[in-house]
């Protein structure tokens, strides 16, 4: 890897990919100044583009002619497809299972066959290696790559053009592609300046790599970030990470829902669970940048539809903006518009009763009440169990 590696990159680049904006985010519950780098907004939705399409440009014409062939959870896959296309080279994807129907449909739209495999990220791997030895075509890897690396280290010279002041950049890892280019870019740079990288908990590879010393392949992944959803680091991203990154933190599913949630409302930008991840680790304090200049990268935004219902419901539960109360009382007349009557008088709005008559061991005209409410956080949610309480009332959860 070397500086000039990652500037011609750029410079091939630039009639290829889109120049993402950084965005003032000073809405965020923060003791830092953030701005985001929107790689959401990138063609395809993804920074993967970048990597991707310098690698393809540097193959030989021979190489070309053989065709290339990739695996990907959608994002890498999406990239692959549409530099080969400009190129006007046959590209074959292998997609785990797990993927988001919406990126393999953009991956069929862009030119590319697909191949889906059942399982995640690794077993597509696999079998896509497997379909290399056969058919010949030349193997893109979606990170463990010096020219992929290359590519996604463009993103750092914009940063660093755009936010010559910058303190710390914080960036989601997966395999280790994106940080690995950025935080070389950015060390050879810019020494002072601080990378982070954030990782699901659920697919901790490269957290727990670093922690070993040793490049660890964890049992299984479990996240709905699928574009992170990788095992283990490449080799050389690991490297790269050991010498150059300062820390990597985790954050749950929990935590990317409502990073997710709070992009869309404060922001309106869409983000997918990949990219949210640098928002949740500064939203739920996993890093000290106390009244420093950050910038988070924001990714991608190929967030699957058919799942962003429970992303948001998610995301408010965490915030405690969506509760539930189970209540017992008496049931007789009065008592349902008595406690509709307390709870709105405390500004919240109820969207779902169940009424339950009691069980054995109870009052024979008791009953249960399960509540569902919308509130403005955790705090005004208790204020309203306590005066539930007060009054009288047997909260049960």
């Amino acid at each position: 890897m070397t500086l000039d590696r990652i500037y011609q990159a750029a410079h091939l680049l630039k009639p290829a990919v889109r120049r993402t904006e950084i965005i003032p985010y000073p809405w965020i519950q923060s003791d830092c100044e953030l701005y985001l780098k929107a790689e959401n907004l990138q063609l395809t939705g993804s920074f993967k583009l970048r990597g991707a399409y310098f690698k393809i440009s540097m193959l030989s014409d021979e190489d070309k002619k053989k065709g290339v062939i990739a695996c990907s959870a959608g994002n890498h896959a999406q990239g692959v497809a549409l530099a080969a296309r400009d190129m006007g080279i046959k590209a074959t994807i292998f997609v785990p299972s797990v993927s988001p129907l919406s990126k393999i449909e953009a991956t069929r739209r862009l030119g590319a066959e697909v191949k889906i495999v059942d399982g995640v990220y690794d077993d597509a791997h696999r079998a896509a290696l497997e379909y290399q030895k056969e058919c010949g075509m030349v193997f893109i890897h979606p990170f463990n790559d010096e020219d992929v690396i290359a590519g996604q280290g463009t993103i750092a010279l914009e940063i660093l053009e755009d936010m010559p002041d910058v303190e710390s950049i914080i960036v989601p890892v997966g395999g280790g592609g994106l940080i690995s280019g950025i935080a070389y870019a950015v060390k050879k740079l810019r020494p002072s300046c601080k990378v982070y990288g954030v990782q699901a908990a659920g697919a901790g590879s490269m957290y727990a790599s670093l922690e070993n010393g040793t490049l660890t392949k964890i049992p299984k992944v479990s996240t709905f970030a699928d574009g992170i959803a990788v095992r283990a680091p490449g080799d050389i991203t690991f490297d790269l990470c050991s010498q150059f990154v300062d820390q990597v933190v985790t954050v749950t599913d929990d935590e990317i829902a409502t990073a997710i949630l709070t992009l869309m409302e404060q922001e309106k930008l869409v983000s997918e669970g990949a990219g949210a991840v640098s928002v949740a680790a500064i939203l739920f304090d996993k890093l000290r940048l106390t009244g420093q200049k950050v910038c988070a990268i924001v990714s991608g935004g190929n967030v699957d539809v058919n799942i962003l219902s429970r992303i948001i419901d998610r995301g408010l539960r965490t915030t405690g903006r969506l509760s539930e109360m189970n209540v017992e009382m008496i049931d007789k007349p009065g008592q349902l518009q008595e406690v509709s009557a307390i709870i709105a008088s405390l500004g919240a709005n109820v969207v779902k009763v169940l009424h339950n008559p009691s069980g054995e061991n109870t009052d024979i005209n008791g009953c249960y009440l399960h509540l569902s409410m919308e509130t403005k956080n955790k705090e005004h949610f208790q204020s309203i169990k306590d005066t539930m309480q007060a009054k009288g009332y047997r909260i049960l959860s």
